[in-house]
């Protein structure tokens, strides 16, 4: 119990400890989660009440805020980055994470990519919008209601690391909104490393943390191929975890 993480500077630590984290644990997925740092390995996120219904017990409460907190004041990017999964990455990390889109790292990047439609309707809203906004600002600039479309619209820009969470958005009615902004706009990646580089700054990250990792589960947890996955980490089992923290580019 000691070690289990009980705020949301410890939240933070946690995330730059691991690099790239989920926020909630996935079933064959050698990735660490936040929930599991805060409530331990296989605990549920919900309890029954004396009334019989069910409702969240206080460590997924807190999850729940710090997902949103870590990403608003920039202590940690936060999205579905990985694979369509929510998770939580480092600051130092993020550069690796970010190198394997083959773009270049400026906010209007993104234009250089071949997108949907709407995906780049709704990366130029944000860009234009030049702030965080919610899906509520996004579907009044690109003129749709279609709140499902745009939602996938989202998800997709995120899982490309075009857009990013950057906390929440409250109306004055309904519950407050994700906002999203462009994710080099709201931080500093710096020289990006190369592919190889990346690949191997990840495999390092994600080893560090598990108690064993083959390349099949590199490749289960960040969608490398198996061929990438065997090279990554028979370089940072022969270089050690010092070299490769020496490829982590400012």
């Amino acid at each position: 119990m000691g070690n289990r993480v009980r705020s949301l500077d410890e939240a933070a630590r946690f995330v730059d400890r691991a690099g790239l984290a989920l926020v909630f644990a996935k079933a064959g997925v050698a990735l660490p989660s936040l929930h599991e740092a805060v409530a331990g390995p296989g605990v549920p996120w919900e309890r029954e009440r004396e009334d019989g219904k069910l409702d969240w017990t206080p460590e997924m409460t807190n999850v729940w805020a710090w997902k949103d907190e870590l990403a608003e004041r920039r202590l940690a990017c936060g999205g579905k980055h990985v694979r369509g999964w929510l998770a939580l990455v480092s600051p130092a990390l993020l550069p690796s994470l970010y190198a394997l889109t083959g773009r270049a790292g400026d906010q209007d990047d993104f234009r250089d990519a071949v997108l949907p439609p709407l995906e780049r309707d709704v990366a130029e809203a944000v860009l234009a919008a030049d702030r965080p906004v919610d899906a509520l600002d996004v579907r009044r600039a690109v003129g749709t209601r279609d709140t499902r479309r745009v939602a996938r619209a989202i998800d997709s820009l995120q899982s490309r690391l075009v857009l990013t969470r950057a906390g929440t958005i409250r109306r004055e009615s309904g519950w407050p909104g994700i906002a999203y902004d462009l994710l080099p706009r709201r931080y500093a990646l710096g020289r990006l490393p190369g592919a190889d580089a990346a690949r191997v700054n990840l495999a390092a990250a994600v080893l560090r943390m598990a108690s064993e990792l083959s390349a099949a589960d590199l490749s289960r947890a960040l969608g490398f191929s198996r061929t990438e996955s065997a090279a990554s980490l028979e370089r940072v089992k022969s270089e050690g975890p010092d070299a490769c923290r020496a490829l982590l580019l400012p």
